[in-house]
């Protein structure tokens, strides 16, 4: 096993942090005027279950490395997330990977039916927005509440998340090397948890030299989390992922494991987390959180 991070401490918290984001998520999806019924179940079906909530937990152990109050990252924390549970709706739906299982559930289009489906995930991405738009202590601070706006707005936009998405589409069936698939997991995936550990820095006066370094941090391990995601696919079954395992060998995607094989591509999410870890040494010991997320991050099981 892997580690950079101390053994304690920010496990401690993490509980408090995920019934902070499972509470907020849960208020701001208490939609009960103006809002079609069946469109209301199918946000809350795709946020509300079981999922890690990783990028909301690097959006508050950043408010921790930057002693930002939590009470102010909460609408960050809620917005990340839900762009995150739209993009898994559109993921799976039968134009892009067509997959039935996502959180060991029936994914929203097979629960509900496409056309909500695709409704739900455009409904929870502009919701995410307005989240952060209507929170009052983020409007205390204009100027930073634009900034983290556009984070996000590029981290889900074009030349991010969506546009990886487009990529990842055109990549199957056909063999790619190692620099196209590398930029299309840090545009599909990487992306938005780079946003979700760079937002709360517009709350904080960072110098230059940290915020590149906390960029660098997050960069990389959004990366990580992806060859992780390709390697677990492989060794993993359906049951302990939640979703459909080796979904991505059926589409002939190549994946890290089929460019590097299985040791290989372990070996190069390990480099990139050291990487990962690296950035992070001169931000001291509140960057605690952020290590033990990346830890979790590279040893985990599902």
């Amino acid at each position: 096993m892997i580690t950079r991070a101390p053994k304690e401490t920010f496990r401690e918290r993490l509980e408090l942090y995920r019934h902070r984001v499972n509470a907020r998520l849960h208020d701001t999806l208490a939609i009960d005027k103006g809002v079609p019924r069946d469109l209301t179940l199918a946000m809350q079906y795709a946020v509300l279950g079981p999922g890690k909530r990783i990028r909301p937990l690097l959006s508050y152990a950043t408010g921790e490395l930057l002693e930002i109050g939590a009470e102010r990252v909460d609408s960050i924390a809620a917005a990340v997330e839900l762009v995150h549970a739209y993009s898994l709706i559109h993921d799976d739906l039968p134009a892009m990977d067509d997959d039935d299982l996502r959180r060991g559930r029936p994914t929203t289009h097979r629960q509900f039916n496409e056309a909500i489906a695709i409704l739900a995930g455009d409904a929870l991405q502009a919701l995410a927005f307005e989240a952060l738009c209507n929170d009052p202590l983020l409007s205390e601070q204009p100027l930073d509440q634009l900034r983290i706006v556009c984070w996000l707005a590029n981290a889900a936009g074009p030349a991010g998340m969506v546009g990886g998405q487009l990529l990842d589409l055109g990549a199957e069936g056909r063999a790619i090397g190692e620099a196209e698939l590398e930029d299309i997991h840090r545009r599909k995936t990487g992306q938005l948890i780079r946003a979700s550990t760079m937002m709360p820095t517009e709350l904080a006066n960072l110098s230059a030299d940290a915020q590149q370094r906390l960029d660098e941090f997050a960069s990389n391990i959004g990366l990580v989390f992806q060859i992780m995601d390709d390697v677990l696919e492989v060794e993993q079954g359906t049951t302990t992922l939640g979703k459909s395992a080796r979904s991505d060998e059926s589409k002939e995607k190549s994946t890290y494991p089929t460019i590097l094989g299985l040791a290989g591509a372990r070996s190069r999410a390990n480099a990139i987390y050291e990487d990962a870890m690296n950035a992070l040494e001169s931000l001291g010991a509140r960057a605690e959180g952020l290590r033990w997320i990346s830890d979790y991050i590279v040893n985990r099981c599902h």
